[in-house]
């Protein structure tokens, strides 16, 4: 599979994720999976990662960070080690936190953890930030509409 048919792909898994279309969404993502190595698959996280940092400065408008002027993209969490029971939901949060912030290095790390991780905890955490940026857009749509369904 080359770069383009990966992209193609990538985007067409966004798209059903959004339109809650999961089993088509998981189809995609195992095509993907399964014809790719580790650094593409680092690649799709960003690609997942970049629609999210997107849909994320939709939302947020002019409040948005702006990592090139010092700003950053924080996570906070509401309750004190929340995610600490769901490590494929706290990579997702905290691989889009890093990418929207452009620390490379912290990306790197969180897929390298992924990668090493147990079972199917790499898979998981895959799906988890398609389906924590499907959210994301969900919710920037429904902004523009206007809360509107």
């Amino acid at each position: 599979m080359n770069t383009d048919d990966t992209a193609n792909l990538v985007f067409e898994a966004l798209a059903y994720a959004v339109a809650g279309q999961g089993d088509d969404a998981a189809r995609h993502l195992i095509t993907i999976g399964s014809q790719s190595d580790d650094n593409r698959m680092y690649g799709v996280c960003c690609a997942i990662a970049a629609a999210g940092e997107h849909m994320l400065c939709q939302l947020y408008g002019e409040r948005a960070p702006r990592p090139e002027h010092g700003d950053m993209w924080v996570l906070k969490q509401l309750q004190p080690g929340a995610m600490d029971s769901d490590p494929p939901k706290a990579f997702a949060a905290r691989f889009l936190v890093a990418y929207c912030n452009k620390d490379n290095q912290t990306t790197l790390a969180l897929f390298a953890a992924a990668l090493a991780s147990e079972g199917d905890q790499y898979v998981d955490s895959v799906c988890a930030l398609l389906v924590m940026v499907a959210g994301i857009s969900r919710l920037a749509i429904d902004e523009k509409r206007g809360g509107q369904r």
